[in-house]
């Protein structure tokens, strides 16, 4: 039990294989780990986003170097932009962590976050400190570094702020807090419970050259990090490409380099390096004490190392561990047995997984597991027993008290030793319990702006769920105990792909999707809500909606019996506003089955790159009752990045269609009422360059065409418009930032709806981003806005008259307040569809 107590505190900064269950076996991993196995030192990397980090550096110092390093991301991304999908926020973030595992799966770092949320841009640090609450999220960084314990600490960005966002300076400022918060033990003292105080070596700062910004100097530190590695079969260039290729949400494929490449440094704290990054730290086994003999004995056995017969090598792993468990240095001596333990089952050829017959339960649910275990070489190996890891739900337990034995096991008592047979597969089914549904652990619980709340504290850091359903399998070899977590996966076959390997949902008895996310009332009339069920269990019970005050529910709550797992139905509510209507108000269903109650939907998401992503947000939609009029009824849609601006015109009664090429050349565009280009179209569709002078066309006979947002970078058409303009990395982000009407007789102002200052109230996020500037006089600008201590921007909204037509270009973020269902966003963008008639 002592050796399953040091190993499974490793389990807080594991991650998950995607698409297989064992880590990779072949020879170039075992010499990698050979070398590994010698080092004693370690890197921290802190920036603030997925795609900030240095990929090739992390390669450098994760497989030249040999170093343990990992990447601090203090967000996960979420208030970016999506270039694959319509996801925004939260779901983009879940979708960036595994986009970043991704990433770290090629160079062979590890990953780990903060519980900051990425609200989106930020001028400057004092705000997205503010905002993020520093002292919780400080917290999270120096809890990362005591566990971590890394020799030398690396900023992407400075605290001067060349690195232009907010956030990039704040990680910077939070980082060199850190260096001696975690070294001081007044600063967190309810970590020291079970963490240790950590002063690392020294702290860097990774110079950079991007555009026209060079803060790399001659005189700095430098390292050759483009070197080739011949085991690999490719340089660090090359891998780095690799890693941040991964990052396909953002768009950022790279091209692999080759060849020499410099990475520079300046120091900040500490000591500064002068020949080597890790000057002053002894990264040998010398470091700990008894250690010498050690290293000795890993430089011998990799020496005599035969890559045709890498199993030779086993006794002398083997027999490492038990010197390697003398050590006194507790961290040293676990990082360094799991290593060894995985190292030990490569050269043995020892491959063992553990999948589910089924790929969803529901809580409470049996699951049956079978675990696979094969022998390729014959070694002397047995399998001692089989164990279920579960983790406490509060930092005030025993953190290592993680373990259970699977139920059912059906060996003999996991005393007696089961002899695996040469190259026999040996297969074991396994009765588990399903016990906690599989929500992202920072999605647990309602949050603000700034920051997600953890239920558990200890989570902080992690990248992913650390008690997702893992079976440790315990072996004797040659009489020695080698411990192997594999998580627990559903493996099927696709005839096109292949083997695919999933991750296992654990999901409520029932799940409630309301059908839409908004659900606006202009008038006092009654409203159809359908809500979509789906049961994962044999269940019987109701459902039904929590009081709302100002409005009216019928029925009470509607009956189910006798569903089995699988079973998909609808449930529908009459609900109808009353004169006390407020604005805006919440619709959450309550489910219970079972005699257990929940209000939790279900949301997937599928992506070749990454594994499948399963969440349960809460079962709600908002209620919007506002006063908005509506002129015409069909809209044309160009799709563009994605964006979910079609399904939130639908809610208000339009008619969208997605057009296609086909259509835009060769059907008549008169039939529609406006045209919207999607947000970024001009970035991402490459046929609008052909297309565009059909919608030119259509706006001179009297179209009405309304252009969202394009990144000033990469536009494929030279002029957007009928007349110039340039969009330009300005932006407005304080959504509250006060809003001046220069044009008040506008009709995008008046028609069919009249703006107000209360229609720029409840904003999220931001006011818009990419203004236009050098706009050509024929453009009536009619909106005035800025964020504080700058010059007044009348870049968010451009009109015009052309021809017959109109055409409207927005930089308003309109793709994230209708999805939010922002009333005053609602009615400014019906205007902008709504050209009056002449």
């Amino acid at each position: 039990m002592k050796r399953i107590k040091l190993i499974s505190i490793l389990l807080l900064f594991t991650s998950s294989v995607f698409a297989q269950t064992a880590p990779p076996a072949d020879i170039a991993t075992i010499e990698q780990g050979l070398k590994k196995l010698n080092v004693l030192g370690s890197v921290l990397y802190i920036a603030a986003h997925p795609d900030d980090e240095n990929t090739r550096l992390l390669a450098y110092l994760a497989q030249e170097k040999h170093y343990r390093t990992g990447y601090l991301s203090l967000t996960r991304g979420d208030g970016g932009q999506n270039l694959i999908g319509n996801e925004q926020g939260e779901l983009l973030g879940l979708i960036r962590t595994q986009e970043l595992l991704a990433a770290r799966r090629v160079d062979g770092a590890e990953q780990f976050f903060s519980r900051a949320n990425d609200f989106g841009f930020s001028k400057g640090p004092g705000e997205t400190l503010k905002i993020w609450d520093k002292e919780k999220v400080l917290s999270d960084v120096v809890w990362v570094i005591r566990k971590f314990r890394p020799d030398v600490i690396i900023c992407r960005f400075p605290t001067t702020g060349e690195g232009g966002h907010g956030h990039h300076t704040a990680s910077a400022i939070l980082a060199q807090e850190a260096f001696a918060a975690a070294a001081d033990p007044s600063r967190f003292p309810e970590q020291l419970k079970y963490v240790k105080v950590w002063q690392a070596k020294r702290l860097l700062w990774n110079t950079f050259s991007f555009g026209s910004i060079n803060t790399t100097a001659a005189d700095q530190f430098k390292i050759n990090v483009g070197v080739y590695n011949p085991i690999l079969g490719k340089g660090y260039g090359e891998m780095a490409a690799e890693s941040r290729s991964n990052h396909k949400t953002q768009g950022f494929g790279s091209a692999k380099q080759r060849g020499d490449t410099y990475e520079y440094f300046k120091n900040i704290l500490g000591d500064a390096p002068k020949t080597d990054l890790m000057d002053g730290v002894n990264t040998t086994w010398s470091r700990v004490e008894g250690g010498s003999a050690i290293g000795s004995e890993v430089e011998k056995i990799h020496k005599d190392f035969d890559v045709d017969h890498p199993e030779k090598s086993v006794s002398g792993l083997v027999n490492l561990l038990d010197k390697i468990e003398k050590v006194p240095d507790t961290y040293w001596k676990t990082q360094k047995t799991k290593e060894l333990d995985e190292l030990i089952a490569a050269c043995a050829g020892l491959w063992c997984e553990a999948y589910s017959a089924e790929q969803t339960y529901a809580v409470g649910d049996q699951m049956n597991v079978l675990s696979q275990v094969i022998n390729r070489y014959g070694l002397n190996i047995s399998l001692k027993g089989l164990t279920l890891l579960q983790r406490p739900d509060n930092i005030n337990s025993d953190p290592n008290s993680f373990i259970e034995p699977i139920a059912n096991y059906n060996l003999p008592v996991t005393t007696k030793d089961k002899t695996i047979p040469a190259n026999e597969l040996q297969s074991y089914n396994n009765d588990c319990i399903a016990s906690k549904i599989s929500q992202p652990y920072w999605l647990e619980a309602a949050h603000d702006a700034g920051t997600y709340k953890l239920n558990y504290e200890g989570n902080a850091g992690n990248p992913e769920n650390p008690d997702a359903p893992t079976i440790r399998f315990d072996f004797s070899i040659d009489g020695r105990s080698i411990v192997l977590d594999r998580n627990l996966m559903y493996k099927y076959v696709n005839p096109a792909k292949g083997e695919i390997y999933q991750p296992v949902e654990i999901a409520p008895a029932v799940t409630a999707n309301v059908a839409g996310k908004d659900y606006i009332f202009s008038a006092k009339q009654s409203q159809n809500i359908e809500i979509d069920l789906k049961s994962f269990t044999k269940a019987s019970g109701s459902i039904s909606i929590k009081p709302i005050p100002g409005w009216t529910v019928s029925p009470d709550k509607i009956d189910f019996t006798n569903k089995n797992k699988g079973d998909e139905w609808a449930a529908v509510f009459t609900v109808t506003p009353t004169n006390s209507t407020p604005n805006t108000s919440v619709f959450e269903t309550i489910v219970t089955a079972n005699g257990k109650s929940s209000s939790l939907g279900i949301r997937r998401i599928s992506y070749e790159h990454v594994p499948n992503i399963t969440l349960f947000p809460p079962s709600q939609a908002k209620l919007i009752y506002l006063d908005l009029k509506t002129a015409g009824k069909k809209i044309g849609y160009i799709e563009g990045a994605g964006d979910l601006v079609p399904e939130a015109l639908r809610q208000v009664g339009y008619e969208v269609h997605m057009l296609t090429e086909s259509e835009i050349m060769n059907s008549d565009l008169s039939v529609y009422d406006a045209i919207i280009t999607g947000v970024r179209a001009y970035n991402v569709n490459n046929r609008l360059a052909v297309e565009q002078p059909k919608l030119m066309d259509y706006v001179n006979n009297g179209g009405n065409l309304v252009v969202q947002y394009n990144n000033n970078n990469g536009i494929l058409v030279n002029q957007i418009g009928p007349y110039p303009f340039r969009p330009v990395n300005q932006r407005v982000t304080d959504e509250t930032a006060k809003v001046t009407v220069l044009d008040p007789q506008n009709p995008v102002l008046n028609y069919p709806n009249k703006i107000n200052d209360a229609d720029f109230d409840g904003w999220i996020q931001e006011r818009g981003l990419y203004f236009v500037s050098d706009i050509d006089p024929k453009y009536q600008t009619p909106l005035q806005m800025n964020d504080p201590n700058e010059q007044p921007n009348k870049g968010s909204l451009i009109v015009t008259n052309y021809g017959k037509g109109r055409f409207v270009y927005t930089s308003l973020a309109f793709f994230r307040e209708l999805p939010a269902g922002v009333p005053g966003a609602y009615r400014l963008f019906v205007n902008l569809l709504s050209n009056p008639k002449k």
